[in-house]
């Protein structure tokens, strides 16, 4: 069985025993992970934080673009998908962490990333665990950072444009299903 539909298996097993954490039945496509990319400077940042990283789908090209010095902290809270990270990918620039996305800053410490990639299910979370990851998100970047949040419904859009001065939105429509990509920076507004 090839790696991508081992894959294809293992996330839908995920979704089955958890659908509100996994929210898909699918990884996310190559080339929605590679739009969204597209929307920040992965291969100028010191610090990059993937919240979601499930099977790597967005792990792997995030390591393919991260300069030699730079460090990747991902989070994913499924234990098996856990193991899976770190049996696929041995990159010492790679640090997978088994816990929820609102103990990020317990992770960070005065660090702060230059990009944030973001794959949580936010529409199927319980809303005070979405509303406290997602306040969390702004206080997690650089000065110049950038969160990169990737979505299959675009009903986030409202939330993230509360909390960053600047949402610019992004579809990428060869996903199944469609999927919508952000990029988010703290600073002012840009309607």
């Amino acid at each position: 069985m090839n790696q991508q539909l081992a894959d294809r298996l293992r996330f839908l097993r995920a979704f089955a025993t958890n659908p509100r954490q996994v929210g898909a039945i699918l990884p996310t496509s190559r080339l929605a992970v590679r739009d969204m990319l597209d929307m920040g400077d992965v291969p100028g940042a010191s610090l990059v934080v993937e919240l979601g990283a499930g099977t790597g789908s967005q792990t792997g090209e995030i390591l393919a673009r991260m300069g030699p010095d730079a460090r990747l902290v991902a989070l994913e809270i499924d234990p098996r998908l856990v193991e899976i990270l770190e049996e696929r990918f041995t990159d010492p620039r790679l640090q997978v962490v088994c816990d929820s996305a609102e103990n990020l800053a317990d992770h960070l410490g005065d660090e702060r990333a230059d990009v944030l990639v973001c794959a949580l299910p936010f529409t199927s979370l319980e809303p005070k665990l979405r509303r406290r990851i997602l306040e969390s998100l702004p206080s997690a970047l650089g000065p110049d950072g950038v969160a990169l949040v990737i979505q299959y419904s675009p009903l986030i859009q409202s939330e993230l444009r509360r909390l960053f001065g600047d949402v610019r939105r992004r579809i990428s429509p060869v996903n199944v299903p469609p999927a919508f990509l952000f990029a988010c920076r703290r600073g002012p507004r840009v309607d």
